[in-house]
């Protein structure tokens, strides 16, 4: 199998994996297992939540844990289209999330996967940064220190 073939399947049963309905049964540890230690998640734009998280546990405590404690269930992002050439895989995804509060974050998102050596090595993620505040708020300042 290629490289195109084989990122692109590996982002397909990622997706598939954590985009379950039921979220009891959500799973993220190939995400998690397929994510390089010293990788870097952008989010793009120019609102409280743009910055780079760099390395593993940034990511997955900084950004993903700062969700997790805003959402009622688990996230769960369902992609719509992916996209693989050579070491990138483009997804296009729409979140089915509800805040604590239980306002809804269907956010849209363009995420594009960059592989190294069969792993995530980079993440860029597109959205719509005023859902994003609008329904979990400005990024906190003490996180905005600790990740960037």
């Amino acid at each position: 199998m290629s490289d195109t073939a084989s990122n692109k399947k590996l982002i397909e049963q990622i997706f598939a994996a954590a985009g379950n309905t039921d979220p009891a049964v959500r799973d993220r540890s190939l995400f998690v297992a397929s994510l390089a230690d010293d990788a870097i998640w952008t989010v793009t734009g120019q609102y409280s939540w743009s910055r780079t998280f760099t390395g593993k546990p940034s990511i997955l405590n900084d950004l993903h844990g700062l969700v997790r404690t805003r959402l009622a269930e688990r996230t769960r992002t369902i992609a719509h289209r992916i996209i693989a050439d050579g070491d990138h895989v483009v997804v296009e995804a729409k979140g089915d999330n509800v805040t604590r509060e239980g306002v809804r974050y269907d956010n849209d998102y363009c995420l594009v996967f960059r592989f190294e050596g069969g792993r995530i090595k980079e993440i860029r993620e597109y959205c719509d940064s005023v859902l994003t505040e609008r329904a979990l708020g400005k990024f906190p300042d003490e996180k905005a220190r600790a990740a960037d």
